[in-house]
């Protein structure tokens, strides 16, 4: 199984960024996915989340509103599109695989398969 995350960079504060997560060796549409991130000194923690069929989405309150999960099972791909980018969200950012269906999906224990994470860097 390979999740392969791209799309980090460098951004102003207000600006966007998008985020995909290509999957391999793994059924996709079967599993319920998720965006973690990580910043310096900071425990991994939730961003988003959304169902196999990405009907139902799930967001961190500090992220509501501003960023967008999504995901192409045709693609085998989920996305991120943030929005109105803040110092704040400096971090590594991760995509997982949840093979437990959502349940706990704010935590990371819940997530089987992990990315390698992607740098997002905002300057204010």
């Amino acid at each position: 199984v390979q999740l392969q995350a791209s799309g980090g960079g460098l951004a102003q504060a207000g600006g966007s960024l998008r985020l995909s997560c290509a999957a391999s060796g793994l059924t996709f549409s079967r599993y319920f996915m998720g965006w973690f991130r990580q910043a310096p000194g900071n425990e991994r923690e939730f961003v988003a989340a959304l169902t196999w069929n990405g009907r139902s989405t799930y967001y961190a309150d500090s992220v509501k509103g501003r960023f967008t999960i999504s995901r192409d099972n045709a693609k085998n791909t989920v996305y991120l599109q943030m929005n109105g980018l803040k110092p704040e969200d400096t971090a590594v950012y991760y995509c997982a695989a949840d093979g437990r269906g959502g349940y706990e999906y704010t935590l990371p224990r819940s997530y089987f398969y992990w990315g390698q994470g992607t740098l997002v860097t905002v300057s204010s």
